[in-house]
């Protein structure tokens, strides 16, 4: 009988390793990226010209371009001008904005787009997905996965340790995301993607078994891997389902309502962790509060500077970020009264 397999959609190549930014010219030619050496630069505000720096004679100056605000009207902006550029390949250098700029004007021209990250924010690094402002909301957009992937720990470690507790907060989500994509099987029939679930499981469970410090290259090697593998995930399931869940939709709805400066991977780990105490699974969600205080994660709302209020009704507003996802919010049908409820008795376990 015929072997039946899947495709899927996964980088040339991935390299995560201190000084790997020196090997990009070795990248581009190993995999056949571009042609004719003809390569834009995109890099950020960030950490992204010190990279630059760090390339020396590997690109042309002349087709280095900055990026800063991460909104989709940028991200026509420089798909206009690499079309002008005529160029072969885009190598986008810098934090999650700057590389989904990148892969969303990439995606525009069907250009080959590597992806050098700078730092470990969140899970973007090598996803079908650009998350962009549009307007006063972002918003996510299916692009093209990165063809390839560098991580360059000695940047990644000299960028704020906030963006690493960021970065562990994101990936771990997935535990309670695949929680949600498992009950929307039961409860809704949606189907459920075992390859897809295989692979964003195995990326949170390895941050949380790492017993390194949060700052040491072991942590550091194991995070990065494991963001890459969580947009993997996303590529093989068509869908960010494997890696969001109640979680984001609460972190949208913050977005959404206003919630100061928390970081994306910061509120959907306090999402994650929520959520999980709603499903009733204690002995998971205090795993979850372990591994986040180990790494200097907040687990409350108030750790972010966010009132029990406006808590409060994200989790309400939540489910309208993503009416067509099926979740723990969705499910219990929550009002003002049963969620502020649950939120005091998670403060009693938790804060």
């Amino acid at each position: 009988m015929p072997l039946l397999a899947r495709m899927l959609t996964a980088p040339l190549q991935v390299e995560v390793s201190a000084g790997a930014i020196s090997s990009l010219n070795e990248l581009l030619a190993a995999c056949r990226i571009s042609r004719e050496g003809q390569v834009a630069v995109v890099v950020g505000p960030g950490m992204g010209c010190e990279v630059v720096a760090a390339l020396g004679d590997q690109i042309d100056p002349a087709r280095i371009i900055h990026v800063e605000r991460g909104s989709v009207d940028e991200a026509a902006e420089l798909a206009t001008r690499l079309n002008q550029e005529s160029v072969d390949a885009v190598v986008g250098i810098g934090g999650g904005r700057t590389l989904d700029v990148t892969k969303f004007a990439a995606t525009r021209l069907g250009l080959p787009m590597v992806a050098v990250a700078t730092n470990l924010a969140h899970d973007g690094i090598a996803s079908p997905v650009s998350v962009l402002q549009h307007g006063s909301s972002r918003r996510s957009y299916g692009v093209a996965a990165p063809a390839a992937v560098m991580v360059d720990l000695d940047f990644v470690a000299r960028a704020p340790l906030r963006f690493v507790r960021s970065g562990v907060g994101d990936v771990v989500s997935n535990i309670s995301a695949i929680a949600d994509w498992r009950l929307a099987h039961e409860i809704m029939g949606e189907p459920i993607d075992g390859v897809a679930v295989a692979l964003a499981s195995t990326a949170a469970e390895a941050v949380v078994a790492q017993s390194g410090t949060t700052t040491g290259m072991p942590f550091l090697m194991c995070l990065a891997q494991s963001l890459i593998l969580s947009g993997i995930a996303m590529s093989a399931a068509g869908t960010s389902r494997p890696c969001s869940g109640a979680c984001h939709e609460i972190s949208h709805a913050l977005d959404h309502l206003g919630s100061g400066d928390s970081m994306h991977g910061e509120q959907v780990g306090v999402g994650a962790m929520f959520a999980t105490f709603l499903r009733g699974d204690h002995s998971r969600v205090d795993q979850l509060a372990e591994v986040f205080r180990r790494h200097g994660l907040a687990i409350t709302p108030a750790e972010l500077g966010i009132s029990p209020e406006r808590f409060v009704e994200a989790v309400l507003y939540g489910p309208s970020t993503r009416p067509d996802r099926f979740t723990i919010l969705e499910h219990l049908q929550l009002d003002a009264q049963s969620v502020g409820a649950a939120y005091s008795e998670y403060l009693e376990r938790f804060g």
